[in-house]
């Protein structure tokens, strides 16, 4: 067991959604309903207000990971349009498929299904060199790497375990499988429960949205219980289907900004996986060395500095000061472990500075995400898309939807 030293105890009273740690690596976590900070002018959005319009088509789906937008912080903006487009040719290869039977993969993402044996090398899977503790809120270096002994602060993220009962869980499962899925990229399927979005023109169409599903009611409610959902009301809901056989993943990718609002909330049913958290940032993440209570020594060795003071006084004994250390954000990739029938929420910096990922290595066997989301603050109450905010979630909240 690990503990920060005395200088750093009161993080142990932090709670895993919001957990925040004093110097220039510590960012404070926003309340659940703050809005991102605004981004920068948009040229490109129409000048007359949005309206919801009957019919499909006009780009890409509601559902999967969407990608795009201008986010709150400039330096991610770039990799976000790249995203953009590879969220379109998604939607495009879905009705056409992919090389392989039954594959929606397009561009520079593949599956097994389109690889085929003479594939050369597996996709990068990444390595990640820290793992979140849901108890304290900190990444702790894994025991192998460079950082074992280091941790650091790692907010907005809550997770909390058997969210439902596994009758709960089969009978949900079961539900979705008398529904058809699509075949998605990187091997995936999906069942998409929104609006017909297309996130690089932002604009978007009811289509044949009917609401979520009927059997997502009785999870919505139980979401109630949890703090850092308070006043979460899901606009659009995905499935998402994950089979080894296939090779499913997701690459690392924000979530839209522009549309869906700050929390992202997802119950992974059937298997565990990991989440697999990384950043682009060019800025440098401060970690601090742990006590180990077993040892009764710090780790990593050397992590002490004598202070001079301390060295020139006649007192007893001697005093010592922590010595952080300072690493590109780029060297840092976070695991978040998911168990089986797990609820966990994403928000401020895990939702808006780290890219999330799910790799082909962490899907050991049948694995189905349900990810709901609730609108921005700009089709929010006060925002100035408010009037079909409130039209969309009418029909979202009717609880009588199937998949679009």
């Amino acid at each position: 067991m690990f503990i920060f030293t005395p200088q750093l105890q009161s993080l142990h009273s932090c709670r895993i959604s919001s957990c925040s740690l004093p110097g220039p690596a510590a960012r404070p976590a926003p309340s659940p309903r703050s809005p991102p900070p605004p981004p920068q002018p948009r040229p490109r959005l129409p000048a007359a207000p949005l309206h919801l319009q009957p019919g499909g088509g006009g780009g890409g789906g509601g559902g999967g990971e969407q990608e795009g937008g201008e986010g709150p912080y400039p330096e991610v903006r770039a990799a976000m349009m790249v995203a953009v487009m590879e969220e379109e040719e998604e939607e495009e290869e879905a009705a056409g498929g992919g090389e392989g039977p039954g594959c929606g993969c397009k561009g520079i993402r593949s599956c097994l299904l389109c690889e085929g044996p003479a594939q050369a090398a597996p996709p990068p899977q990444g390595e990640d060199n820290f793992t979140y503790c849901p108890a304290t809120g900190l990444a702790k270096g894994n025991e192998h790497s460079e950082f074992a002994g280091w941790a650091f602060p790692f907010p907005g993220v809550f997770l909390t375990e058997e969210f439902i009962s596994e009758e709960e869980e089969a009978e949900m499962v079961e539900l979705m499988d008398r529904d058809e899925w699509k075949p998605s990229q990187s091997g995936r399927k999906k069942q998409d429960y929104g609006p017909k979005v297309n996130f690089k023109k932002q604009r978007l169409k009811a289509g044949s949205f009917t609401g979520l599903p009927s059997f997502s009611k009785k999870i919505v409610t139980q979401m109630k219980a949890c703090s850092v959902l308070g006043g979460f009301l899901p606009v659009e809901q995905c499935n998402l289907d994950y089979r080894p056989e296939r090779g499913s993943a997701i690459d690392p990718h924000f979530d839209d900004w522009w549309l869906w609002g700050e929390r992202l909330v997802s119950l992974n049913l059937l298997s565990k996986t990991v989440l697999s958290m990384s950043c682009d940032s060019e800025d440098s993440i401060q970690l601090f060395p742990t006590f180990s209570k077993e040892s009764g020594e710090l780790s990593p060795p050397g992590s002490l500095t004598e202070t001079p003071a301390c060295k020139s006084s006649n007192k007893q004994g001697t005093d010592y000061v922590l010595s952080p250390r300072l690493v590109p954000s780029k060297e840092v990739t976070v695991a978040i472990h998911l168990p089986r029938r797990s609820l966990v929420v994403l928000h401020s910096d895990a939702r808006y500075r780290w890219k999330h990922a799910i790799y082909r290595k962490h899907i050991e066997r049948r694995r189905v995400c349900v990810t709901f989301r609730e609108l921005s603050a700009e089709f929010s109450a006060g925002g100035r898309h408010e009037e079909l905010g409130k039209e969309l979630l009418e029909i979202a909240l009717s609880f009588q939807g199937t998949p679009v």
